[in-house]
């Protein structure tokens, strides 16, 4: 038994496949940042921190100051913990052993909607709390202005692509962008009747456009790989809390810290 105690819940194991199952396609639609930056891990529950590769110095005990001593201590990163819990319905689980597959679990699609928020803030905006910095602070250039007509936003990404070029940073390139945003994008057309989508692109080098639940206006970034990491200690995982007659509290859990290793790699569009 692991600290998911899925052991102790009353659930077959057709039913934990479907929860894991519907738990897996529901975080996809959420986990944004993911899509756009680099992934380390699963590490497992019991890492606990991300090593800095750096030191810091620190007094010698005055007992053992009779020799010139150096003395450094290992950086860290602390991983923070995200659990989020939902609710199943014991009948909706008693459908599933008389095999049902469409099971109504519209609690676990609000959880996963917070987790994705939650991961995708913190890679972004960062999280001060957890001690992490997001890609929005850490970028060293001047805020360009997206602005809310559709038809100019290939003109303002091409800009910031551009720049990114000027500054060494590789692409492809991504455009991470609020859910608003994506939605002009998606419904909106130029005069010859191309997509905006599709304009967006090419200025991406083949890049892509990602709707990003948290994420205030948007972000430029290179998908070249090696300046946003995220590591995970316990990937996203289901786990048992307990149950009454009538219902399973259940909850999504993980574990993560996030570094930007190139603030150069991104600008911000506001």
């Amino acid at each position: 038994m692991n600290h998911l105690l899925r052991e102790l819940a009353p659930i077959p194991a057709d039913g934990w496949q479907q929860i894991d199952d519907e738990a897996r396609e529901r975080l996809t639609t959420h986990l944004a940042a993911r899509k756009m930056i680099d992934v380390a891990g699963p590490h497992g529950w019991a890492h606990s921190a991300t090593s800095l590769g750096r030191t810091r110095r620190i007094d010698v005990p005055e007992a053992a100051r009779e020799r010139e001593a150096l003395v450094r201590q290992r950086r860290v990163l602390p991983l923070v913990e995200v659990c989020v819990p939902f609710t199943v319905e014991r009948a909706e689980l008693d459908d599933a052993e008389r095999g049902a597959d469409d099971l109504e679990l519209d609690d676990l699609d609000r959880a996963a909607a917070q987790v994705g928020l939650l991961e995708n803030r913190a890679v972004f905006h960062g999280w001060p709390d957890a001690g992490i910095g997001g890609i929005i602070d850490a970028s060293p250039y001047q805020h360009r202005t997206l602005g809310t007509d559709p038809q100019r936003y290939p003109h303002v990404v091409a800009n910031a692509v551009d720049t990114l070029r000027c500054n060494g940073i590789g692409g492809p390139y991504a455009l991470a962008i609020n859910p608003d945003g994506h939605t002009a994008i998606v419904e909106s057309t130029e005069h010859g009747g191309l997509l905006v989508l599709d304009h967006l692109r090419r200025a991406l080098g083949g890049g892509r456009v990602k709707r990003t639940p948290g994420i205030t206006g948007a972000v430029v970034l290179s998908l070249s790989g090696g300046d946003f990491t995220l590591e995970l200690g316990q990937d996203l995982a289901v786990g048992y809390r307990h149950h009454d007659a009538g219902t399973l509290t259940l909850y999504l859990e993980e574990s993560f810290s996030f570094r930007v290793r190139e603030p150069d790699a991104a600008i911000v569009l506001d």
